[in-house]
């Protein structure tokens, strides 16, 4: 490696700092395409949907018109904290005995039968009508251009790629418009999606109901139900987001906010207020007392969610309860310093692959955005002619009667996608995600105590090693000590190996004293913090 002559050694690449406006995203093509959406004038709202739209071309593993998005936002006109779930319902036609019938004894996690309604660009169109000052005529155009024209494939996501080929090959549609001959593209070469770029178009001059009412909602019903899936063009013509309240709670004198459920938003703050009753400061960073310690809060964090996260329009969820400081205390006693937790169980009883963007303008207009087709390429489906790759996001349900997260027609599944915002004497302050399934409560608490405990810049804060605890172990980035590998073993954990499952970092802090604007972006991604 290269010998930085100044800051951190082990460093890939600086902060980027700007006076104006910035982007972090997880592929430059998208940074640069919010970036000159924010030059022309635009808000930081109109360049995040500009971005994620980018993305759903260059990184369509990821993300797509097809999947999920979640922001949290910060309008310095209304100077509050909002928050919009744009995830999408199990189709009206679904049912827990339809797949019970059929011999499936958990959902499937590919396939025409594991598709829930796309909310993606209805939630597109709340944040433009809402916040934005652009049409999708004008943020659209940098997608549209690189699916017409093409675009040179990045390094990760052709690996990314590449291991998708087999899930894409089961569908004619998908192999058509995702691979060449039936391969994945390499790195440098050159992509294009006519097909996407058709449906985009339609958008740009229809709108939301382009999507959702016209021919290409119509197209995709109509595919589904060739393909025997459940999916109608009424989900599609009834599908709405929800404005909903952030939720948030207080990490030592910093206001951390998350969406309320579906989502697991409530993971990380839960995590945070458990550690509040541990003294960091005395605690080496990445050392076997702080990945044990973490790992053990994680558990009896993630326990509660498995028990009590669901969609609230169905089902209790006891935010209140699971978010109380007092709760947090006791549920920390439940540790061993030394032993780790064989198995951890919710901490009362109830009565009753992803893209990551953050985006602020020269206002101070924040938006914490992210958008996702749950793991790669989603179902592996693409609909029709659409070059729309749909979700799979009905893995998310069970197919148990008593669970509170079991399938029901027009239900929300439990959703791991978090966007998180942290706001510091009723200011904005930190605006980043760590997109990663599983890993994204976790990785969250990770990022923000490096910044918070250990002093972290927001390019340190991301790039520092990670861990990440799976049921069956802890997964170590190499860079964690032999020593500390050893010690873990000790303590009676379990170490596996990982690859490409570390989640992948954005954020963008304004700096309280001078108000400039500080940005970083992961390493284990193609992407780029950019600024003007």
């Amino acid at each position: 490696m290269a010998d930085r002559p100044a800051g951190n050694p082990l460093l890939t690449r600086s902060v980027v700092h700007a006076p104006n406006g910035m982007v972090a995203s997880s592929q430059p093509l998208a940074s640069m395409a919010g970036l000159q959406i924010l030059q022309q004038g635009g808000n930081a709202f109109d360049a995040a949907i500009a971005a994620a739209a980018v993305l759903a071309v260059v990184e369509p593993m990821q993300t797509g018109l097809g999947g999920d998005m979640f922001a949290l936002l910060y309008n310095q006109k209304n100077k509050k904290v909002e928050a919009l779930n744009g995830s999408g319902r199990a189709p009206f036609k679904s049912s827990r005995e339809y797949y019970l019938s059929r011999g499936y004894t958990k959902m499937p996690l590919t396939g025409i039968l594991s598709l829930t309604t796309p909310g993606t660009v209805d939630g597109w169109a709340e944040i433009l009508e809402k916040h934005g000052t652009m049409t999708f005529a004008e943020v659209l155009q940098p997608a549209i251009e690189y699916a017409e024209r093409g675009f040179p494939v990045s390094e990760i996501i052709a690996a990314q790629w590449k291991r998708s080929e087999s899930l894409l090959k089961q569908n004619k549609e998908a192999s058509e418009c995702y691979l060449i001959e039936g391969k994945a593209p390499r790195e440098g070469e050159v992509f294009k999606i006519p097909q996407l770029a058709d449906t985009l178009i339609a958008i740009a001059e229809g709108g939301r109901d382009a999507f959702y009412k016209g021919k290409i909602a119509r197209e995709i019903a109509a595919y589904v139900e060739k393909q025997g899936g459940l999916l109608s063009y009424e989900d599609l013509a009834s599908h709405s987001s929800t404005w909903v309240k952030a939720i948030t709670t207080n990490y030592k004198g910093y206001d951390v906010y998350q969406l309320p459920p579906n989502g697991q938003g409530v993971v990380t703050l839960s995590m945070l207020n458990m550690l509040e009753n541990f003294d960091l400061a005395n605690i080496k960073h990445n050392s076997s007392e702080y990945i044990h310690l973490l790992t053990e809060v994680k558990k009896l964090a993630y326990a509660d969610r498995d028990c009590f996260i669901a969609d609230p329009d169905f089902a209790p969820v006891p935010v209140e309860k699971m978010l109380c400081k007092e709760y947090a205390s006791s549920r920390s006693q439940q540790i061993d310093e030394l032993f780790p937790m064989q198995s951890a169980g919710a901490g009362f009883e109830l009565v009753g692959d992803t893209v990551y963007l953050s985006v602020v303008d020269k206002d101070r207009n924040v938006i914490s955005f992210i958008n996702s087709l749950f793991t790669p390429f989603g179902s592996g489906i693409v609909a029709g002619e659409t070059g729309v790759v749909l979700q799979n996001r009905a893995v998310g349900f069970s197919l148990e009667e008593s669970h509170l997260n079991t399938l029901k027609p027009g239900k929300r599944t439990l959703h791991t996608i978090i966007p998180a915002l942290v706001m510091k004497d009723e200011k904005p302050y930190f605006s980043f995600g760590v997109m990663g399934g599983d890993m994204q409560p976790q990785g969250q608490v990770q990022v923000l105590l490096n910044h918070l405990e250990y002093g972290m810049n927001v390019q340190e804060a991301g790039e520092s090693p990670r861990f990440r605890h799976f049921e069956h172990g802890i997964a170590l980035e190499s860079e964690i000590s032999s020593q500390t590998k050893l010690e873990l073993m000790e303590k009676g954990h379990t170490l596996i190996s990982g690859l490409d499952c570390f989640g992948g970092y954005q954020g963008i802090l304004i700096e309280p004293k001078t108000n400039m604007l500080q940005g970083g972006s992961d390493p284990r991604k193609d992407g780029c913090a950019i600024g003007y």
